[in-house]
């Protein structure tokens, strides 16, 4: 018997090593010289980099050697992953944010930590809020310091982002629309609608640059480029608040309507009929055969798939209704097809009028309604429900790592997302996140995140909300 056999070739070991998990791959790499080189192969690393996440943006790095890059890349990451699903103490800072005198309406990211390509360790982030204060307010996150702060006017009632250029938007009680440059608060352009509105929409098709407003009249106003030049203005639901404002994946489509008005219909808007309007032909615009819409998205994966919560003909009876719309043009006209992809009742408790609905990645919808969510597939399998806050969940933030909740209980709950062999897609619910004392707050009123840090609104009890950032960092 050869009591000394001969070592295994380096591609034999490299193909079984395929097979190990990261933590038996890092032991392997110490059992001899020869096991350690073939597990510090970059293919290796490569692979369990792009098996884990989609993408992997090796220049966070900077100039460390190539071969090393995948392996700490992977390591690094996980280790910030592991930090944010466990939330231990240690693992995050938490910075509390003051300075409004008033309720905080929105709060949007400029900069932040793209969950899709993450800086793992230039991680710094700027979050804007409005507030019925009059004020924009723009803040560091990782340091709790305020970056400027808008001259007051109007109690602003709403806010959005544009990270590409920048660029925060809001409006105010009298109907009047401001963008705001993200790094030094200047004011940009501005434009009065006349009237109180509903809803902001931004999107960018062929780098042209796109604001659709809702208005508490019922119509939608579309304005282009940075000086807000008006482009056209379509009635969807006469004397009634837009209050759903929506644009599919490939731009081409705006979803519209109410929720205010159970028997009116939400409708979809050929978007070259709001950005490029023709003087002799009306908008291209169809009624979706349902009503009562409480709630709306389009699923990112798709073109233009619609996802909607809906009244049926019963009452207190919700279905969830999935859509594809499409365009077919001939010679002579152009016609909107809608089709029904998949419809299914859901199981919500009717006492919660506020539902909220938000679509991930994997083809599965999210949505909140009391104290409860709810984990749905498109074909209307009940993935999971979580029963975890004592009073109404408020706001709901879903990317491709987690899913946050935010409730009037002064709680963030954290649920990250997670794949079985057997049962596929999953969503674990992990910890709390804290927002302080009920005698200082009422309860968390919204929530957004980046890939790094989560940051939410406590209503105050003295009438000015505190903004909580929790940063985690690698």
């Amino acid at each position: 018997m050869d009591l000394h056999p001969p070592p295994l070739i380096r591609d034999c070991l490299i193909h079984i090593f395929t097979f190990l998990t990261e933590e038996d791959l890092i032991t392997a790499s110490s059992v001899c010289q020869d096991w350690n080189e073939a597990a510090e192969t970059p293919w290796l690393w490569r692979k369990m980099c792009l098996q884990r996440w989609s993408f992997c943006n090796l220049a966070v790095l900077g100039s460390e050697p190539v071969n090393h890059s995948w392996k700490r890349y992977f390591l690094q990451r996980c280790h910030l992953e592991m930090k944010m699903t466990t939330g231990r103490s240690g693992g995050y800072t938490c910075k509390s944010l003051r300075g409004h005198a008033g309720r905080v309406v929105g709060l949007v990211y400029l900069q932040g930590n793209s969950a899709r390509s993450p800086d793992l360790w230039n991680s710094r982030a700027t979050v804007c809020s409005a507030s019925t204060d009059g004020t924009v307010r723009a803040w560091d996150i990782q340091n709790g310091e305020l970056l400027w702060c808008s001259p007051v006017q109007s109690p602003l009632t709403a806010i959005i982002g544009d990270e590409r250029r920048e660029v925060v938007i809001t409006a105010d009680s009298t109907g009047l629309i401001k963008t705001w440059q993200g790094e030094s608060g200047q004011e940009g352009a501005s434009f009065a609608t006349g009237s109180p509105l509903g809803s902001l929409l931004q999107y960018n098709i062929n780098n042209n640059w796109f604001l659709t407003v809702g208005t508490s009249q019922g119509s939608v106003c579309t304005l282009a480029d940075s000086a807000l030049t008006k482009k056209s203005s379509v009635m969807v639901c006469d004397s009634f608040k837009v209050n759903t404002l929506l644009v599919s994946r490939d731009k081409k489509w705006i979803t519209a309507g109410t929720k205010d008005k159970d028997d009116l219909s939400p409708k979809v808007i050929y978007t070259e009929s709001l950005t490029s309007p023709s003087e002799d032909e009306d908008p291209l615009c169809q009624s979706l055969p349902v009503t009562g819409c409480q709630a709306a998205v389009f699923i990112p994966t798709q073109p233009a798939r619609l996802a909607l919560i809906h009244h049926n003909r019963l009452p207190n009876n919700q279905v969830l209704t999935v859509f594809d719309v499409s365009i077919k043009k001939t010679k002579y006209k152009s016609e909107i097809q809608v089709q029904q992809v998949e419809s299914f009742p859901l199981t919500l408790n009717s006492r919660y009028s506020k539902v909220l609905l938000e679509a991930a990645d994997s083809n599965c919808l999210v949505l909140a309604a009391g104290r409860e969510l709810y984990v749905y597939s498109l074909k209307g399998a009940l993935i999971a429900n979580f029963k975890e806050h004592t009073m109404s969940i408020s706001s709901i933030s879903v990317d491709s790592f987690r899913v946050v909740t935010a409730s009037q209980d002064l709680s963030l709950r954290v649920l990250t997302w997670g794949k079985d062999r057997d049962h596929g897609l999953t969503l674990e619910s992990q910890y709390h996140l804290l927002g302080g004392s009920h005698t200082m707050s009422r309860g968390f009123t919204h929530v957004a995140c980046d890939y790094s840090s989560i940051t939410a609104s406590a209503e105050g009890t003295d009438g000015k909300d505190v903004l909580k950032a929790y940063s985690f960092t690698s």
